[in-house]
Formats: structure tokens, C-alpha cells, sequence
């Protein structure tokens, strides 16, 4: 029997699962491995930092998930990998051999330490939950005789959508007390890749916040007078990804990231498949947007199934196209949402309500799998012990 290991528990392999559901693969054993079972849907993130959602309306289930389509669900992430013997080194020490390796397990980000504030980083998206409820927790017990600063550190949709939650929310929690927010960038203008309108949108909601504004500025001194520091600068590599001695001999860029094919697979050895924030798309620079990896989810589901067929035929391979355009749509905490596409900017309650929708659908399509066996959540290693055997941003539409 062949096994297929889905490392990550990102969009893309949400809907590889959700595709196995409708068409099973005889012969072959699944096995998903995640850290966490919940996996946050990253456009509706802002919508749950906010207080709109409650976090289970915004995650993905994947033990039920995987039960669903065959597959068992493994509690446990990547620390290194031998892709010249297929086989993975998981946290807990344990090994998992693979005939076919699939990696959708996102991207990090390692912040500097701050004596005084207490760093929230924007991901991974999986650990944030934990993070916010802390933060939360510690606002409800804050003196309220001095104003709380919110500090935001990145001028992407990321850190410009959760600045704004954030301050909504504890705005909302305790009225009576104040609420600075701030937004620190390196670059001189916002959101560089939205629609000139879309920008002087997103000027006009960090006015209307009370955000200051600091371009040209990273990591600085006036963070550590903060409370709070949204760190929500360019994604990273995880630390296995950028280490030569855990990664192996697979190809990635300067950065870590996995280098893959217009097949989505990786260019050094075609077992192993990559896809959103944790791969390299050959010839351009995709953003790391979860409206990629959506796209990318069908055509990965496709080519899995192809990559394990025997004999497989070449012509079965699909190619992957990524989007030029494709519309963003970012939440401003107050019922408002700003929309951009290619040239086009706007902003109101409407596109507020069309980003709810659309995001509220693409869940949606997940939820009828959540009845489950009673073991389905058990850890692969239990339910077949081997020998050596013991996973945008923001707001676009998908």
C-alpha cells in the first residue's frame, strides 16, 4: 500500500481531504499531520479578532476532516525531512516514510524580544488563539489609569486588518478605557499592492481609529513603550525549511521557502508537492495570500492522485496557473471592508457584507464532515504502529 503524508493543515489540503471525501483512493493510506486540529481560515481571521466570530465559526476541523476521507489525523509537525529516503523526522522523534509528501504548513515569523511589550505574532495562524486569549485576558485586568497602546508592526493587509480588530475589540470589552493604536512600516506608502483607491481607503479607517502612522520605520525603541506589538512583517520560513541539516537536499530560496514546478511539485525531488505560504513559485514572486493556496487546492488534489498512480501517465500532471488579479478584500473593524482588484478601490458596509459571504461559503463547504468515528482523532502512530513509524494574507476572496 502507498502512502500519502499531508503535511500542514492549510487550505490547500483542506480541500485535497475534501476532495478524497467525494473520491476515495484504494490502495492508498492518508495521513494528515498537524500541530493543532483547528486550522483558521486566514480571511476570516480579522472578522474573529474583531469579536464578529467566535474562533470555531472560522476553523477548519481536521481530525473529522480527515476521518471523513479515509485519512488519520496525527497531532505532531515537521522537524526535518530526508526526501532522498522519503521520510520525515516528526517533533516528538518519531519517523514517517512516504511514497508521496504533500507540504501546505504555511509560514512564520520569528520577532525580536521586547522587554516590556507583549508580541503577538500574525503567524503561525494555527498558534494565534492561544496568544489572543492571553491578551485578552491580561486586558480585562489592565489599569485603566494610563491609555493601552496597540502597536501594529508591518504595512501589509496583515498587520493593517488585526490592528484594527484588535482595537476594535478592546475598544468594545472596556469603553471606559483608552486605546492607542499605532502601525509602523518600512516602506513609505500602505498596502503597496492594492488599487491607489484602496490605499487612501485604508488612510481613511486608520484615521477614523485614531492609528498613527510611522513609514520608513521597522523595528524601533517606540515598540518597547507599547503594551501590545502585532508583529505582522513578511512571512518566514519555518526553521527546518531554512536549516541545510534538517531540510536535506530538497531546493528552496534564499529565504527557505520550497522551490516547485508549475506542477506544484518540488523542483529537486517530484514526490514531494508544496503549496501556499510555505513554497517558491518558480519565475515570479506570489504574494503570501491564502487566495492562492485556494486555487492551488484543486490542482494539487488532482496531481496527488496522478503522482500515485501506477503506472502514471505524464499527461495526468495538471499545470497551475496563478491568478494576475484577484480581489482583496480587507476587513476595517467597524462593518466596513475595502475592496481591490487590479485598478479598482472601493470601500463601504457592502463590501463588508460580500467578504462575509464569501468567506462564510468557502467554510461552508467543510462543515457536513464533522460527524465522526469515535478514534478519528487519535494520533496515525496508534492506529497503525510501524517499525519506524510512530498539517494573505488576509481577506481575499477565494
Amino acid at each position: 500500500m502507498k502512502r500519502l503524508v499531508l503535511a500542514g493543515a492549510g487550505h490547500a489540503h483542506a480541500l485535497v481531504l475534501r476532495a478524497l471525501v467525494r473520491q476515495p483512493m484504494p490502495g492508498v493510506e492518508v495521513v494528515v499531520i498537524s500541530p493543532e486540529p483547528l486550522a483558521p481560515y486566514s480571511g476570516m481571521v480579522p472578522g474573529w479578532l474583531s469579536g464578529h466570530y467566535r474562533f470555531d465559526e472560522i476553523a477548519i476541523d481536521f481530525p473529522p476532516l480527515a476521518a471523513a476521507a479515509g485519512a488519520r489525523w496525527c497531532r505532531d509537525e515537521i522537524h526535518a525531512l530526508d526526501p532522498a529516503r522519503r521520510q520525515l523526522r516528526l517533533a516528538d522523534g518519531s519517523t514517517l516514510d512516504y511514497d508521496v509528501l504533500s507540504l501546505n504548513v504555511g509560514s512564520t515569523l520569528q520577532p525580536p524580544p521586547a522587554e516590556h511589550a507583549q508580541m503577538l505574532p500574525l503567524r503561525p495562524l494555527a498558534m494565534l488563539h492561544r496568544r489572543y486569549e492571553n491578551l485578552l485576558e491580561r486586558w480585562a485586568r489592565a489599569p485603566a489609569d494610563r491609555p493601552f497602546v496597540v502597536t501594529a508592526v508591518g504595512g501589509g493587509a496583515a498587520g493593517f486588518e488585526a490592528l484594527l480588530a484588535v482595537l476594535t475589540r478592546l475598544r468594545a470589552l472596556r469603553p471606559d478605557h483608552p486605546v492607542h493604536g499605532s502601525l509602523l512600516t518600512r516602506g513609505t506608502r500602505l498596502l503597496p499592492g492594492l488599487a491607489p483607491a484602496a490605499r487612501r481607503a485604508a488612510q481613511r479607517a486608520l484615521d477614523r481609529a485614531g492609528v498613527t502612522v510611522q513609514f520608513g520605520s521597522g523595528w524601533c525603541t517606540s515598540v518597547d513603550r507599547s503594551d501590545v506589538v502585532l508583529w505582522a512583517t513578511g512571512a518566514e520560513a519555518h526553521g527546518w525549511q531554512r536549516d541545510p541539516a534538517r531540510r536535506g537536499s530538497l531546493a528552496v530560496d534564499e529565504q527557505g521557502f520550497v522551490r516547485i514546478d508549475e506542477l506544484l511539485r518540488s523542483v529537486s525531488h517530484p514526490q514531494v508537492f508544496a503549496t501556499g505560504d510555505c513554497a517558491s513559485w518558480s519565475g515570479q514572486a506570489l504574494p503570501k495570500a491564502g487566495v492562492h493556496a485556494v486555487r492551488m487546492g484543486p490542482v494539487l488534489a488532482g496531481n496527488l492522485r496522478a503522482a500515485l498512480r501506477v503506472p502514471a501517465a505524464a499527461g495526468d500532471l495538471r499545470v497551475h496557473r496563478p491568478q494576475r488579479h484577484f480581489l482583496a478584500l480587507l476587513a476595517t473593524g467597524d462593518g466596513r471592508a475595502i475592496a481591490s482588484r487590479g485598478p479598482f478601490g472601493a470601500e463601504g458596509a457592502w463590501a463588508w457584507r460580500l467578504k462575509d459571504c464569501i468567506d462564510r461559503r468557502f467554510l461552508q463547504q467543510f462543515v457536513a464532515t464533522q460527524a465522526t468515528p469515535p478514534n478519528a482523532s487519535q494520533p496515525a502512530k496508534t492506529l497503525n504502529p510501524l517499525a519506524d513509524v510512530s498539517a494573505r494574507h488576509s481577506g481575499e476572496s477565494p
